[in-house]
C-alpha cells in the first residue's frame, strides 16, 4: 500500500474543500485498485458531492439545520456549538473508499471528493490518500 498525507486549509468557518484534484495526482500512473481517502480529525468527514452549483453549501445548511451550533451540546470545550462538530462524523463519515481503474479514480460525472469541516477552531486539517494495488 501506499499512503501521503496532505494539509488542507479549511479556515475559519465551516467548508468544503474539494480534495479531487489532489486525489487525481496520487492516483495518476498507479494502475487499479482502490484509493482510500481518511481524515484523522474528529471534527470533520469526507463526502462524496457535487461541487460548484451549490450543493456544497446546500449540504453545510443541512448540517446546520441537523446539527445546529448552539448550546445543546454536553460537549463544551471550544468555540460556542463545537459539541456538534464532534458529532458530525456520524453524518459524514471520516473516510471514503473509491475504485481506481488504470489510475483514474472512477467518480461519476458530478462527483467530487471533499472534506467537510463544521470546527472553525482548526484552521488547517490533514487528509491521507492512500493506495491499494488491485
Amino acid at each position: 500500500m501506499e499512503s501521503i498525507v496532505i494539509t488542507v486549509r479549511t479556515g475559519s468557518r465551516p467548508s468544503v474543500v474539494d480534495l479531487t484534484a489532489q486525489a487525481e495526482t496520487f492516483t495518476a500512473d498507479r494502475g487499479d485498485g482502490l484509493l482510500h481517502v481518511f481524515v484523522p480529525h474528529a471534527t470533520a468527514g469526507v463526502a462524496i458531492i457535487e461541487t460548484g452549483a451549490g450543493s456544497d453549501d446546500d449540504l453545510l445548511t443541512a448540517l446546520e439545520h441537523v446539527l445546529p451550533a448552539d448550546d445543546r451540546w454536553r460537549h463544551r470545550h471550544g468555540s460556542a456549538g463545537h459539541g456538534r462538530d464532534h458529532v458530525l462524523p456520524a453524518f459524514v463519515a471520516p473516510y471514503a473508499t473509491l475504485p481506481v481503474l488504470g489510475g483514474r479514480i472512477m467518480l461519476g460525472t458530478w462527483q467530487s471528493i471533499c472534506l467537510v469541516d463544521t470546527n472553525g477552531d482548526n484552521p488547517t486539517r490533514q487528509v491521507r490518500f492512500s493506495f491499494l494495488a488491485g
